[in-house]
């Protein structure tokens, strides 16, 4: 068998082995964050957040077949798409990996039998490490846009050196234009890809140029820039905002259907494409023709975007944007959602805003476009180059991680340091580190000593970079999520860089350039905040990617290393050489990282959104706060049918005029919102926002009468500006809602001890001092629904959310009521427990997979059972019953409760939270689950108190002070609990725990 085809089977061998792994680590339902969204939306080709994934959609709606009707298999299959999508990424690895290592070590015509095994060799540890590392794999058993993203980013560098080996040849340029075909189709999955066109630039220059020189590598690599912008601005943006300028122009101004002006437009585009193809063959102007049919090939690519467009034209229940015409698809592919991040120049986080800059678009109305100023951006009083302290929300971070003084100004060499320490060094290298060094665990950091940091594995020079390793527990030791793989695969990786460079310079140029593209330059563009809500290394796997190139290059490396340097027989030096790096890389790598990235019996996503939905009466209306209260959800109704008739709607995006008029529509089996005011009332440009102005209105306002008011068009009952314009204001941020108590007692199913407490007003305080289009509806909602519709929260909702209302909120365990019930109970918070319905969801309703059984307990899962599952559900169950006394229903919460305990206690939150249990175990007699959950707690506080310890001898600022806290508070409320419990084991190793970090920190 001969070179080519041995490569090509082992290049589909490897991507089989990575195939498998990842379907029996596959999740067999959704993930948290955006995968509900994806799979609801792909389920129905719907449309997602923005800037969307088009292709990826569409690609994923086929393995969605596969389920072949059974629609909790939906889930699975998209996983399985991504498992599809990523092993074929490691086929085109490894055949890239072959590929720069046969340029590298054949100087022959013929290869040589032992140097094949080397190549393969290569190929297969490169691209099996690669295949099990810690971003990659994380992605490969999820249905989210990475997976495919990285199959582009491999096609595409495969492609390019498909062609650097075959330049000379005359039909050479039909792989550029595959190339280019690819890009285009990437945009419609993620945009990450673009960014190899300038290392795909300098390879063609090298390839091309007879003579190197810097002038000539500069300016390839300006081309390769040149070519970047041209894409994502001028291909995916102003593209369309040259569409959107014709249109505006057909049918504002020459009164013409809407589209015309866009079909002109691609009729003009293409006469244009056609005779520039004709004109560059006639001339012999080859460049020219290359320019022209690249952007063809691109632009036929990006079509993948039409069924947004397409899409959004249809009642579809999740319709992003609404981009059913060209200024609002404008604003999908720019994002005007999110606010964008300054690059070059812009302000500090104690900057002071001293001006707006106006900006315009447009809004398709009934017959033409209308107008639309808004503000696009703002004037500051202090402006820096290259601003990385921004953000005002997180100035208190920005201060404390720097040092700086109340009123000090950050200066240029401030966000030097930021950049530099914080943005690469916590929010990449710690990244980078993770996949080819290893992992402490996988608790969220900003930088603590005990979380989220990277971790060799080799003791003395981990406990030098992160004091008290050594210290800690044969739990923490073997917790899942702690992967030690000893710097082999860096130094792996380390060896093929060197290697690569010292034979071929220009390959080595290539491969930094991507990896620079696909890593930093990455972080100087998104330029990140502190405190994000989840670690983002997926944005940098194709860094990692790239990296995988020279790990398999390491083993040449190390082949020709020892050659040089030994009269050993080259067989034996082969082989021996490729044993220890396969174990040194893949081997290692998929032996620590399973445990951790097997989610085949996670089930936690699902099931919370399940018992959410589960919770809410029939044709309820559910406000959502974040991405995890949210998608799941939508996963549910739009890919299962669960619970179609719940109207979920997310306040965020509540806020948007779009999602307004998607509320005032019937969707599925929900009936439109009775939101009482009409859609142009709240149509973008209109009422985007409204300021509260304390109009000296004594009292509170009814909520009725202040909408008439926020709502009008009459100049009378709005509020004249500076300059001269006038606008709407609420008057009064105290609001009231008039109680019709015989409706409220017909339509709320409230219980029964809580019908006399109905009061004539509910009354509450606004706590912004912004009205946005969510709050009209909301207020609007109120007015009208008279209590026909039942209202929840989710427990994981801000007060934001609920305008303040919290006072009536009634907690029903995963969700909160809105109820017309006043018992005296305090404003400021929601106190009021339905613990009837409580208990009936929690013993009845609910259902809950083993995770006391589960080795590993993933931290997004984990956050969600401690912050809000666990302590809205049963610790708050358990308390109210005590407090009522009914002792029967307290005993089958607790045991509820203590079934549903993971199999560690990964913080002392729950350690703490599980007071609550420990106490009710005790007092309904369940005395032997008292001893084992008590032994269990004491174990875990002991365990991470004594980390603190060894790093507070070490390191004066390292520890938790939370977790210490938490862990001493604990042990004082063990104790009167532990004494009542009888055993005088457990009370005296209570005490001497006591006695010993009282004595330590107090």
């Amino acid at each position: 068998m001969n070179y080519s085809k041995i490569n090509n089977l082992l290049g589909w061998l490897c991507g089989l082995i990575a195939f498998l792994v990842y379907v029996s680590t596959a999740e067999r339902s959704l993930s948290w964050w955006d995968t509900g969204e994806f799979i609801a939306a792909s389920k129905n080709l719907e449309i997602v957040h923005q800037p969307g994934a088009p292709l990826f959609l569409m690609l994923q709606n086929v393995f969605s077949n596969l389920a072949f009707g059974n629609p909790e298999k939906i889930a699975f299959w998209m996983n399985i798409g991504s498992s599809f999508c990523s092993a074929l990424t490691i086929v085109f690895l490894f055949w890239t990996i072959t590929a720069l290592a046969k340029k590298l070590i054949n100087n022959d015509a013929v290869i040589s039998n032992m140097k094949s095994v080397q190549i393969f060799a290569a190929g297969i540890v490169g691209s099996l490490a690669y295949s099990f590392s810690d971003s990659f794999w994380y992605s490969a058993v999820e249905s989210e846009v990475y997976a495919m993203s990285s199959l582009c980013t491999a096609i595409v560098f495969w492609l390019a050196l498909k062609w650097e080996r075959r330049a000379d040849e005359p039909d050479s340029n039909k792989w550029l234009l595959l190339i280019a075909y690819v890009m285009g189709l990437s945009i419609g999955v993620h945009l990450l890809n673009l960014l190899t066109i300038p290392a795909l630039a300098l390879l063609v220059y090298f390839k091309k140029s007879k003579q190197i020189t810097w002038k000539g590598v500069a300016k390839s690599f300006g081309l390769g820039i040149l070519i970047l912008a041209f894409i994502l601005w001028g291909v995916i943006q102003y593209s369309v905002r040259i569409a959107a300028n014709f249109d505006l122009y057909f049918v504002n101004s020459l009164g013409l259907p809407f589209g015309s002006g866009i079909t002109f437009f691609i009729i003009l585009v293409v006469s244009g494409a056609i005779y520039g193809i004709y004109y560059s063959i006639k001339k012999n102007k080859p460049l020219l023709n290359m320019f022209i049919l690249g952007t063809c090939f691109v632009v036929f690519g990006f079509t993948s975007f039409s069924m947004v467009v397409i899409r959004a034209q249809t009642n579809i229940a999740l319709n992003n944007n609404d981009p059913d015409n060209a200024f609002s698809f404008l604003g999908y592919l720019s994002r005007e959602q999110y606010q964008s991040e300054p690059l070059f120049k812009g302000p500090t986080f104690n900057s002071n805003i001293t001006g707006l800059i106006d900006g315009k678009t447009y809004r398709k109305d009934d017959k033409n476009y209308a107008s639309i100023d808004y503000v696009k951006g703002y004037e500051y009083d202090k402006k820096v180059l290259f601003p990385r302290l921004y953000s005002t929300k997180h100035s208190a971070f920005y201060k404390q991680y720097l040092n700086l003084a109340d009123g000090e100004d950050p200066s240029f060499m401030d966000n030097i340091k930021f950049f530099f320490n914080y943005q690469i060094g916590h929010m990449y290298s710690r990244y980078f580190m993770w996949n080819f060094v290893g992992r402490q665990n996988d608790q969220p950091s900003q930088g603590e000593v005990t979380a989220g940091n990277w971790l060799s594995g080799i003791n003395f020079l981990d406990e030098i970079r992160l004091p008290g390793i050594n210290s800690i527990s044969a739990n923490m030791k073997n917790d899942p999520s702690r992967n030690t793989y000893f710097f082999l695969p860096l130094l792996l990786g380390i060896a093929g860089l060197l290697w690569q460079m010292k034979k071929n310079k220009r390959d080595t140029a290539i491969v930094g350039l991507l990896f620079f593209f696909t890593g930093l330059a990455i972080v100087l563009y998104l330029n990140q905040t502190p405190m994000q809500p989840r670690e983002r290394d997926y944005s940098y796997a194709g860094s990692f990617y790239i990296f995988a190139i020279w790990i398999g290059l390491g083993v040449l490396g190390i082949i020709d290393f020892i050659q040089r340097k030994s009269k050993v027989s080259v067989k034996v030096i082969t082989y021996s050489s490729v044993a220890f790096c396969m174990v040194a890389g893949p081997i290692l790598m998929l032996k620590e990282n399973w445990d951790d990235h097997d989610r085949s019996e996670r089930q936690m996503t699902r099931e919370v959104a399940l018992n959410t939905l589960n919770s809410c009466e029939p044709n309820a209306i559910l406000f959502t706060y974040a991405d995890n209260d949210t998608f799941p959800l939508w996963y549910l109704q739009e890919a299962e049918g669960i619970r179609p008739d719940v109207r979920v709607l997310n306040y965020g995006y509540l806020q948007s005029d779009w999602y307004v008029k998607l509320a005032m529509e019937d969707v599925n089996q929900s009936k439109a919102l009775p939101i009482g005011f009409s859609f142009d009332k709240v149509k973008k440009g209109i009422r985007d926002g409204i300021q509260v102005v304390d109009l000296g209105i004594e009292g509170y306002s009814d909520i009725d009468k202040l909408l008439e008011v926020m709502l009008s068009d009459n100049n009378k009952d709005k509020l004249e500006t500076n300059s001269g314009e006038f606008v709407n204001i609420m008057p009064n941020n105290k609001l009231q809602l008039k109680i019709d108590k015989n409706v409220a007692l017909k339509n709320a199913n409230l219980p029964q001890e809580w019908q006399e407490f109905v009061p004539e007003y509910m009354q509450w305080e606004l706590k912004d001092n912004f009205v946005s289009r969510a709050d009209l509806s909301i207020m609007s909602i109120l007015v009208n629904n008279n209590w026909e519709r039942p209202i929840y929260f989710t427990s994981l909702s801000s007060s934001m959310t609920s305008m303040g209302m919290d006072k009536y909120l009634a907690s029903e365990g995963l969700v909160h009521k809105l109820v017309p019930v006043d018992i005296g109970q305090p404003s400021e918070r929601s106190s009021l427990v339905n613990v009837d319905k409580l208990y009936d969801n929690a013993v009845n309703k609910f259902e809950w997979s083993s995770i006391n059984k589960l080795n590993y307990f993933d931290v997004d899962s984990n956050q969600y059972y401690e912050n809000w599952v666990y302590p809205n559900v049963y610790a708050d169950g358990m308390q109210t019953l005590l407090k009522q006394g009914d002792m029967d229903k307290v005993k089958q919460l607790a045991l509820k409760a203590y079934e549903f305990q993971p199999k560690v206690s990964k913080s002392m939150q729950l350690s703490y939270s599980n007071v609550v249990l420990l106490d009710t175990l005790v007092k309904v007699k369940e005395i032997e689950k008292a001893k084992m959950l008590a032994k269990k707690e004491l174990l875990a506080i002991a365990e991470n108190l004594n980390y603190q310890v060894a790093i507070t001898k070490k390191n004066s600022r390292g520890y938790d002070l939370m977790s210490i806290r938490l862990g001493l508070a604990a042990i004082e409320d063990y104790l009167p609990i532990l004494k009542e419990l009888g055993d005088e084991n457990l009370v005296a190793l209570a005490n001497d725990m006591d006695k010993k970090y009282k004595a330590v920190w107090l």
